[in-house]
């Protein structure tokens, strides 16, 4: 028998879209095994899946929120019909290691990215490697992004970075406010090798490192890679595709 789990955020919205959907779908079987329904915004589905980041779970999202990027729209009429239907993709998680200050090591995932920004009014000072390439030896910026393709339309693309098609095996390296050098906007690399990010100046200039919403302060070094031995699988009604979102958000980028 496969199981079925819902569960939602605490906003008013979402807890009442799960009591109906508690009594609407009772006991209808689904052909997706071990079924999660994820009522509320893109913070509750990214929190939720690395709570369960070694399972082998289908997640289908419902938004309750604003934006809802990960999420699928609510339709009270239409739910069986769209979860029996719905198509399944999977996405690896960025994972990031930090070491501080204090030389002490802490990991965590990231989903959509992994932003390194200043810690005080000093701007960061900061190296890029990719694998053994050196890919800027010093920019001097608020911060700097590392996104996967499912999170290039998230802070990636506020900060004008490059959106990438879902299926791109690259990620996105995109400075925040960059003073030195001015004009650099970022690089496209393979998600094949690890992201090596150095402070230069961890004295003068602190720096945190953020996996989605985890923060490591006064970080000295961040490494950065695809951790392709986890596979998070999220359910998408038919003809809205998260592929598809993103297309849509790059024609927007594209024509504004």
């Amino acid at each position: 028998m496969n199981k079925l789990q819902i569960i939602s955020d605490k906003n008013i919205k979402s807890i009442n879209i799960k009591k109906l959907l508690i009594k609407k779908i009772d006991s209808h079987q689904f052909k997706q095994n071990n079924l999660v329904i994820v009522i509320g915004g893109d913070g509750f589905m990214l929190e939720t899946l690395k709570k369960n980041k070694n399972s082998n779970k289908q997640f289908y999202g419902i938004n309750s929120g604003n934006y809802g990027f990960l999420m699928n729209k609510f339709s009270s009429k239409n739910i069986i019909k769209n979860l029996s239907k719905a198509n399944m993709i999977s996405i690896s998680p960025l994972e990031m290691i930090v070491r501080n200050k204090n030389n002490q090591t802490k990991k965590s995932l990231a989903i959509n990215e992994v932003s390194v920004l200043r810690q005080s009014r000093q701007a960061a000072s900061l190296s890029i490697k990719h694998g053994s390439k050196l890919i800027i030896k010093k920019l001097v910026s608020d911060g700097v992004l590392v996104s996967t393709p499912a999170g290039s339309t998230a802070y990636n693309l506020s900060v004008h970075g490059p959106i990438l098609s879902l299926n791109s095996k690259k990620l996105s390296i995109a400075p925040i406010s960059p003073f030195r050098p001015r004009r650099w906007k970022g690089k496209i690399v393979n998600d094949r090798l690890k992201i090596f990010i150095t402070n230069l100046n961890p004295s003068k200039r602190p720096i945190s490192a953020v996996a989605d919403n985890l923060e490591v302060r006064n970080a000295k070094s961040i490494i950065i890679k695809t951790n392709n031995k986890i596979k998070f699988n999220l359910l998408y009604d038919k003809n809205r595709s998260l592929q598809k979102k993103i297309k849509i958000e790059q024609l927007r980028k594209e024509t504004s």
